[in-house]
């Protein structure tokens, strides 16, 4: 392993990796989808519309996704489905003890039997948040294929562990091995490591602090 590739998967705190070079293994939220993803998702929206000709349903307002203990927020979410037998792609079920129903998906995997429904892609887009105990991802927009099982962030991606963070122009995770690598277009892969004692300490009833700009 070069020194290039050691500096990315330690957050070194140094300028790390060029895009050949990426940091494999990168711990991140979005691996919470992978260790999820036989889990159903439930997403809660202002608004839903669903487009059954073009198999397209979209989210949008205030986009929270859930799945186990992994959550995503967004300000539009798009899902692409297959759908036959005139079956429905989605069900929208009532929370327990609150006003507002919550739409409910099966879990992220490669595409059922005919006869079934099939999500084929998730698009979130515009402010993408990403969340898992500790770790943040954030982005302008991730994509969650199933034909592929890879989940995609871009546009200016921020990975943080407490004080540690991580940027990149792309962060992709294979949702089978649960396995990550980030990429940088141009320049470098750029990485900051806080040893101190404090670094997970700084933390609210909230949770982990906000990634740093």
């Amino acid at each position: 392993m070069s020194s290039a590739v050691t500096a990315a998967v330690l957050l070194a705190p140094a300028v790390a990796g060029r895009a050949t070079g990426a940091g494999q293994a990168v711990p991140n939220a979005l691996q919470g989808f992978s260790k999820n993803r036989v889990q159903p998702i439930t997403i809660e929206a202002a608004a839903l519309e669903i487009r059954d000709k073009k198999k397209q349903a979209t989210f949008s307002g205030n986009v929270k996704v859930v799945q186990g203990d992994t959550t995503m927020t967004s300000k539009a979410l798009i899902v692409f489905y297959d759908s036959n037998g005139g079956n429905q792609p989605i069900a929208r079920t009532e929370r327990p003890g609150g006003r507002n129903g919550a739409v409910v998906l099966p879990p992220m995997q490669r595409p059922g039997p005919a006869g079934s429904s099939s999500i084929r892609r998730l698009e979130a887009r515009s402010n993408v948040v990403v969340t898992q105990k500790d770790q943040i991802v954030t982005g302008e927009k991730a994509v969650f294929d199933t034909t592929t099982n890879l989940i995609t962030m871009l546009g200016g991606v921020v990975l943080t562990q407490c004080n540690n963070v991580l940027r990149g122009d792309r962060l992709l995770v294979d949702m089978t091995t649960g396995v990550s690598r980030i990429e940088a277009d141009r320049g470098k892969v750029q990485g900051f490591l806080d040893q101190s004692a404090q670094s997970c300490s700084q933390r609210g009833p909230e949770g982990p602090r906000k990634p740093i700009q």
